[in-house]
């Protein structure tokens, strides 16, 4: 039986099955319609600016090497104007984060970009090896989202960059509509399916790669022949969002258009006034400088309670505490100042096109 002619260019032959369309198509016309696609989600959500500092979330994966690589192409072909580093963030999980942070080395070296490597160590004075010790698999992975979001923000303003640039791609997007879903989280729910997350006292952050598939990331950084690390974390087996990835995985088997008709639901989703009634300000941390919806952030109330032998305590909200100096002997959060470029974007929106 011959082999199908490519659905697009109709010269060449077809080698792989496109899971978001179901198109048959050449590896040329892949390359092409994938990168089109991401450069159409930047436009269309005018996610930058010529001139733009922007940090590029790095772990060594399969998605952010693959968006280190889509971002320098399509700087390079359309002309953003964009200065692009490399930021990453190293929990301190021996045997999964030091090999790869190898990886994003060699990434430096091949894309020719900055790189910048942030530890949980430097910052909080705990890795996640000694967290998890402490604390067991239960409850470690909110230890690590908390502690790495806000090591991002701390990381790119040492680098003075107005812009994060993150992996996360259709299906996480999906999975964390269902996990607010099952959860009940109103507020999040409300804001999860954002492309683009921005307040006065944090930095800019958004995800090209909204609206693409998980498989088709592989398949590109497989047919690219890219360098990356595809080992999953260790610690991660247990975590809830486990579950909601099996079950998006279910769905996309009998009806492949389901992770984006997840999203596109999300996004249609809207909260009632009384609902944003009750949601909590935004205000500033009263310990270490960073946005926070109580007088403590949540990073600052986790240390304290790994400082104070009370980790469990601590993953609970603390909503009346007003206790901005720590007890002696404990360790801190170094104070978060916005970089430059934020702060004035903060002062004169109109900055921004």
């Amino acid at each position: 039986m011959p082999s199908k002619a490519c659905a697009l260019c109709q010269s060449s032959r077809a080698i792989l099955k496109r899971p978001k369309t179901g198109q048959q198509i050449c590896k040329e016309c892949f390359f092409h319609v994938f990168e089109t696609e991401v450069h159409n989600t930047i436009v269309d959500a005018k996610l930058f600016k010529p001139g733009d500092r922007v940090a590029i979330g790095a772990s060594g994966g399969k998605d952010s090497t693959v968006l280190a690589h889509v971002m320098k192409t399509l700087n390079d072909r359309y002309n953003y104007g964009l200065e692009l580093f490399l930021l990453s963030i190293d929990e301190g999980i021996t045997g999964y984060r030091d090999d790869s942070l190898e990886t994003v080395k060699r990434n430096q070296q091949q894309y020719n970009l900055p790189l910048k490597i942030l530890s949980y160590e430097e910052l909080y004075g705990w890795t996640m090896d000694a967290i998890v010790e402490k604390i067991g698999r239960k409850n470690n992975c909110t230890f690590c989202g908390v502690f790495r979001r806000q090591a991002l923000d701390r990381g790119a303003a040492s680098l003075n960059v107005d812009h994060i640039v993150t992996g996360h791609n259709a299906d996480d997007i999906a999975e964390t509509v269902l996990m607010n879903i099952m959860r009940g989280d109103i507020a999040r729910l409300g804001r999860c399916t954002l492309i683009c997350t921005e307040g006065e006292d944090t930095i800019r952050r958004s995800k090209p790669f909204k609206y693409a598939y998980e498989k088709e990331i592989v398949m590109y950084a497989y047919f690219k022949k890219l360098d990356y690390f595809s080992t999953e974390c260790i610690y991660s087996p247990d975590a809830y969002r486990g579950h909601a990835r099996v079950f998006l995985k279910d769905l996309e088997a009998a009806r492949p258009s389901a992770i984006i008709d997840i999203i596109h639901s999300g996004e249609a989703f809207e909260l009632l006034d009384e609902v944003k009634k009750v949601a909590k300000a935004q205000q500033v941390c009263l310990r270490c400088g960073y946005i926070s919806s109580n007088d403590l952030c949540k990073a600052c109330v986790l240390l304290e309670g790994l400082e104070k032998g009370t980790p469990a305590l601590a993953i609970k909200d603390r909503t009346k505490s007003k206790d901005e100096d720590p007890a002696s002997g404990m360790r801190t959060i170094p104070r978060f100042e916005l970089p430059a470029i934020s702060s004035e974007r903060a002062s004169n929106p109109t900055i921004v096109a």
